[in-house]
Formats: C-alpha cells, structure tokens, sequence
C-alpha cells in the first residue's frame, strides 16, 4: 500500500493533485475510487476515527451484510491503493484556498503533524458525530446494548425486551419500526413524552408508555439488566433504542464558507447538491457530513456519484483550458 511521502506545498499546477479526499470511510474510499479509475491522482487523508467503530458489523450492505467495519474499510484502502492513490493517515487543520478571486486557486490542506498538501478540488467525506442523550449508561453501552437504527441492528435484537428512550419527536416513530422486531417494546417518555395522537398510536401496537425521567442504564457484566428512572422504579430491559443528535463533522468547512444548516430534530449537516455540489466551487461533500441519515451501502453510493461528478468538472475545466490556449 502506497502512501503519500513528501507531498508539500508546490505551485504549478502539475504538481497539484487532482482531488484531496478528507475522510476515508466508505463515502471517501468510494469517491477515490472512481476518480483513481478516471486516471485521476488522489490523496485521501484520514483520521483514523470512523462513526461505526463501535460496532460489530455492517449491515444492509449487499454482499457485506456482517462484515466488521475495520474490515470493509481494509479491504477499500486496498482496493484503492492499488489504483494509485495516496493514503495519508493524519488530521486535517485547516483548509484554504489561493489566487483572486479565491475560487481559482488550488486548495491548501494542513495536517496536524506539519504536512501540506494541496489539491484542484476537494471532497469532505467526513461524517458526522453522535450526540447521544446523557443519560448514565448510555455511551459506555453505544453500539451494543444501546443501539439507535431499527435498519441496522434490528435483525440482532430481535425478539428481545426493547426500551425506546424518548429524547426527541422521532422516539415514537422509531419505537413503531422496532415494534415489527419484538413483541415486548416499551416507550420510556423521559424528556420527549409521546403526544395524545402517539400514545393512541402506540397502544395500538401494545407498546408501553413508562412515563418519567430516565436516571440511568443498570449494567452487569458489560450488558444491559433495567432502565432505572428518577424515582428508582426500575423496568428489566435487554435493549435500549435512542435518538441521536446528528452533528455533522464540518469544522474544516467553515473557513471555505460552506453552508451548514440544522435541522432540528436530525441534526447539523452540511448543505449540498444532488451529487455532493457545494455552495463554494470546487469544494464536494458525500455521505454522513451532508446526508445525516445515510447507512453505509448509501453513503458508498453517494461517494461514487460525487467521484464521477468531480472528474466530469475537472474535464470540463481542462477543456475550457485548452480551448483557451490553442
């Protein structure tokens, strides 16, 4: 596997890469893909801190339903690397861009450990992170026994004693979706109680409203044993389904003046085109970072449309270029 070695600032434009990928998650490593397969160079840089590494497997990805995510990501950065890019293990800092007007210029990336690079174009595949409910428990239990996807955990808790802790207007639309997996749901209020309508609705389903606010996650042994609430009333659970405030990892953006937007009750993401089309020119984004709700096989799929858009504009600029100059 190759990996980037004194790639610094450089000037001319044939030094440049074609396209600096940041993150190298499925989004990333799929973007990279395409672009390396157009005989594009690309560099993609990445952290090391992947949304899903607590757990277990991927799921609903067709022909890597349960593999673990270390492994698809191995198994990608191979792929990739065989095609030539560059993989650069490191944080990206700060991003800028050269020239005026600013949009013409190539983009800046410095790296924590001193490196820069630069590139024509950027794609943000950074994903995002999960603000979950402080509840005690609750993160030391994150992608086990505290699960938050029906989608991607569903199948592994099923028919088991589910609790949906109530945070958010979604609990009781994710409470009815883990109802088709288990016959013994139960709907915690906590800080989001079920409106009229919803607990009509979820009466009939036979989903139990535990009304109060959730303390704390009793745990033995590493599992989940009982939700416990302010009072000390305690309701034995195997599982427990939350709602996440999803905030898109987007600090880099902001000094490129990428619009960000949030959007309540999902979260904060990064505002894109179809393809992954940023409101600054030059600038991608794909997966988690602009479509919160994006599982894996989606956020592959969306790495792979904005790789093949990338390298669509980067001809069209290269035929405006030699135009221009014959």
């Amino acid at each position: 596997m190759r990996v980037a070695q004194e790639r610094r600032i450089v000037g001319a434009m044939d030094d440049l890469y074609d396209v600096a990928v940041v993150g190298g998650g499925p989004a990333g490593l799929n973007g990279a893909l395409m672009l390396a397969r157009s005989r594009r160079s690309v560099v993609v840089i990445d952290a090391g801190e992947p949304r899903n590494a607590p757990a277990a497997a991927v799921h609903g990805f067709f022909t890597r339903d349960g593999t673990p995510p270390q492994e698809l990501l191995a198994a990608g950065r191979a792929e990739v690397a065989a095609y030539g890019v560059d993989l650069v293990d490191g944080t990206v800092v700060e991003a800028s861009r050269d020239g005026a007007p600013a949009e013409e210029g190539p983009f800046r990336l410095a790296l924590a450990d001193g490196t820069e690079l630069a590139a024509r174009r950027l794609l943000l595949t950074t994903g995002l992170v999960d603000e979950l409910p402080e509840v005690k428990g609750v993160q030391a239990l994150w992608g086990g026994d505290v699960v938050h996807c029906p989608y991607c955990h569903g199948w592994e808790v099923r028919d088991r004693a589910i609790g949906v802790l109530a945070s958010s207007p979604m609990a009781t639309h994710q409470a009815l979706l883990f109802r088709q997996l288990s016959d013994d749901v139960v709907v915690f209020s906590h800080t989001a109680p079920p409106s009229d309508e919803q607990r009509v609705q979820l009466a009939a389903r036979d989903i139990e409203i535990v009304d109060g606010v959730v303390s704390e996650l009793e745990i033995e042994g590493g599992r989940l044993q009982a939700v416990v609430l302010e009072g000390g009333d305690r309701v034995e659970r195997e599982v427990v389904s939350v709602q996440p405030r999803f905030v898109a990892r987007s600090q880099l953006l902001s000094s490129l003046g990428v619009e960000v937007v949030d959007e309540p009750p999902m979260g904060l993401r990064v505002v894109s085109g179809a393809f992954g089309q940023t409101n600054v020119p030059g600038v991608w984004v794909a997966g988690n970072v602009t479509d919160l709700s994006a599982q894996v096989v989606v956020a592959a799929a969306a790495g792979a449309m904005a790789g093949a858009r990338l390298n669509a504009e980067l001809v069209e600029d290269e035929v405006l270029r030699a135009v221009a100059v014959g």
